[in-house]
Order: C-alpha cells, then structure tokens, then sequence
C-alpha cells in the first residue's frame, strides 16, 4: 500500500503552498490528503477533510466561527477539530505521517494534531516560528521543525526549495516506515527508562550496562525538565516496564524556579501504571540556570557553580532539601506498583560528594531525614553508605529494579 501524508494547512492563505507541497509528495512516490484549517476566507484549493469537517468534530460550524469574530474561540475549535480529525484517519489507517506549513495559527494546529500521534509516527513542521522556541508546539513528541527564512506567502526561489525539502523528508520517512514493517521484526526486548545528568552518569552507565546484558533495553533521559516529561509520556502511553529514576533533579527546578522543571506531573507516571521503579535522589544538590547573568538576583549571595559557560548551579539549602524529600515522598505514596528509594549517605552528585563543590552533608542531611520520616511504610527504604556514583551503589539499583520487575513478571527473583 502507498503511504499517505496528510497535509495540514489554511488554505485561505496558503493554498498554493499547500498544492505545491501535494505535488512534490505524490512526485516522491506518497499519496497526500490535504485537510483544511482555514476559517475565514475561501479556500484556495479543494480539501479531502474540510474546514467543516473540522468544526464538526470540534462540536461548532464554520458560520458560528466566522460570526463570533473570535481568534481564540476559532483556533481552540480547530485544534481540537484537526487533532480528533488526525487522529481518526490515523486510526484507520488513512494517513501514515503528517506534514504542515505557515505561521502561528496553522502551526498551533497542525502541531496539535502531530502531538496525538504516536512516537515514530513522520511528523514534518515548517513554521515561520521554528527559529525559535518551539517547546510549546513541539511538547515531547518527535516532531521534525524546519524554518522557511522567507515567511509562507506565496513560491519563490527560496520557499520552493524549503517546501519541497520539507515534503521529500516526510515522504522518505513514510517509505522508510513501510519497508521496516515489511521486514521480519527483531526480537524486541523489555525497556527500561532510566534518567541521568552529567553529575550521575556514572552511575546509570553502570546499571544500564547490568540491565541490559540481563535482557532489558535501556532508555536513557537527560533529566533536563524536557527529559522527564518526555519519560513520563512514554511511561502513561504503556512503553515501560521498569523505571530506574537515579537522577530526580527535576523536582529542585520545580521547589525553587529553576530553568528545567518537568512540571508537576514528574513522578507519578509509574505509580499510576503500576509498574517497577526504583527512586533515588541524583542531583537534588543543584537547580539550573543560563550563563551567570541570567541567574535571578534572589539568589547571588548563594552559592553558585559554573557548569559550563551555559549552565550555573545553585546549591540547594537544607530546607528546599527537606521539602524535596516530602514531595518524592507524597508522589511516591499513592504508587500502584512496587517501589524502592535508594538513599546514597555519601553524596547525590558528583559535586556534592567530599570534596566537591556541592558538599554540604547538613544540606544532603535534611533531604534523607525527609525521606526517612515521610515516606509511606510500605515503600522499601535502602540506605548505602557510599555516593550515589560508586559502582557498588549502581549495582545494588540495577539487581533492585531486575528483582521488582522479575515479581511483577512473576518470576522469581
């Protein structure tokens, strides 16, 4: 069968666009369904899924768009309206990739559709924003950005040849999709969704080797503020079959205001699926920043670490602490499934062991007093008096997390 590209675009404005990409998709060996996100004006070119079917599945009509004169009312409807749409055809097997083209509005759309797919699914943006920070289209979905230089009004020189990049990459990817499910599979083995920073890596390097020669594949996410989310979304959509969260520096961002929060929901995507997880408490130490000068003046009589020219650190103080060790015990205690904290006695990060920057044992002190009073008793408490780098730390993780996945298995272990 050819796969088939939907084209998502408001073909009041960018219709030519819109055909020219069609054309240079059915040229690449695809089909393409053009669907329509336009509202106001006649579109420039005709729709396999209208600007009416739109509305419809978003519970309005066109006219009553058209008639509330309301920017936002019209593109909330369509978002919701494309997304469902998209999401339909993908059902049924009618689309096997998506591809879009224009400013905000259409990117706002397009892209929300593109999120409701699943990971792997071509997902191909040209937006006028996508110089930019593209975090709020692109969420944790693997969407591909491309920015046009010129903006999306009319063909020249310059946008033809972005355009057509644009519908070539979605259409090999399509193709590429194809001839991978025409191949025997490969033996796919169980993951496991591990997360690390630079101060932890030593330590998940080792377990991930000890996971996977036991069998496991292990994913590594960079605990980033977008790593943790994009973790949490694979583990809520049913990938994961074990967590190993060594590194929970996420939940500092989030206390004290930090640039790479995970938002509220970190933690509990594994307690809620019920399955295996050890926690433990890499890098509570720090809260990320930029560049020195971008570090909010409330902090400058703190003590602060220059990562790289990039990243400064902000170390922690005992109450924040104290606070992260009650909320990893309030997010852990509703958990479903079974659950271990490893406590590292000797440092949570390679800069707050003896001798690093970070070392501060009342500061590491108030964060395992927390843990040791608020964690709910059935949850297992493993204290190791080492830091949370040394081999033997990692390996006690690793046989933690096969022994409570080997149960949940039903496997002895």
């Amino acid at each position: 069968m050819t796969p088939t590209i939907a084209i998502i675009g408001c073909l009041d404005t960018k219709g030519v666009e819109v055909q020219f990409m069609k054309e240079v998709l059915e040229a690449s060996g695809v089909r393409a369904h053009v669907i329509d996100a336009g509202v106001l004006g006649e579109p420039l070119l005709s729709a396999d899924t209208t600007r009416h079917d739109l509305a419809r599945l978003a519970g309005t009509t066109i006219g009553e768009l058209q008639q509330r004169r309301d920017r936002g009312v019209a593109m909330e409807a369509m978002c919701r309206g494309c997304e469902r749409a998209v999401l339909d055809l993908f059902r049924q097997e009618r689309i096997q990739g998506v591809l879009s083209a224009g400013g905000s509005a259409n990117t706002t759309i397009a892209t929300a559709a593109m999120r409701a797919l699943p990971t792997g699914v071509p997902k191909v943006m040209v937006s006028t924003l996508a110089a930019g920070d593209v975090s709020t289209y692109v969420g944790v979905r693997d969407i591909t950005s491309m920015y046009p230089i010129v903006d999306i009004a009319g063909l020249n020189r310059i946008s033809e040849a972005v355009l057509a990049n644009a519908a070539r990459a979605a259409a090999a990817m399509a193709l590429g999709r194809q001839a991978d499910a025409s191949r025997p599979p490969r033996p796919r083995r169980p993951l496991v969704a591990a997360t690390m920073f630079g101060v932890t890596t030593p330590c998940v390097t080792e377990a991930r080797r000890i996971l996977e020669e036991a069998g496991y594949e292990v994913l590594v996410f960079h605990a980033t503020g977008t790593g943790g989310r994009a973790m949490e979304g694979l583990i809520r959509d049913g990938h994961i079959a074990g967590v190993l969260d060594i590194t929970t520096t996420e939940l500092a961002d989030e206390l004290v205001g930090g640039i790479m929060s995970a938002g509220p929901d970190r933690l509990t995507a594994a307690g809620a699926a019920g399955i295996p997880q050890v926690v433990s408490l890499g890098a509570l130490d720090m809260v990320n920043f930029g560049p020195p000068e971008t570090v909010p003046e409330r902090f400058r009589g703190r003590k602060l670490y220059r990562h790289n020219p990039a990243v400064t650190l902000l170390r922690t103080t005992p109450e924040e602490n104290a606070e992260l060790g009650r909320r990893i015990a309030a997010r852990l205690r509703d958990a479903r499934g079974p659950v271990r904290v490893l406590l590292p006695l000797r440092g949570v990060s390679l800069y707050a062991k003896e001798g690093g920057p970070f070392f501060d044992p009342a500061a590491d002190g108030a964060v395992l007093e927390a843990i040791r009073t608020s964690l709910d008793g059935r949850i297992g408490r493993i204290e190791m008096d080492t830091d949370i780098n040394d081999p033997a730390f990692a390996r006690r993780a690793a046989e933690l997390l096969l022994a409570l996945m080997g149960r949940a298995a039903g496997i002895d272990g």
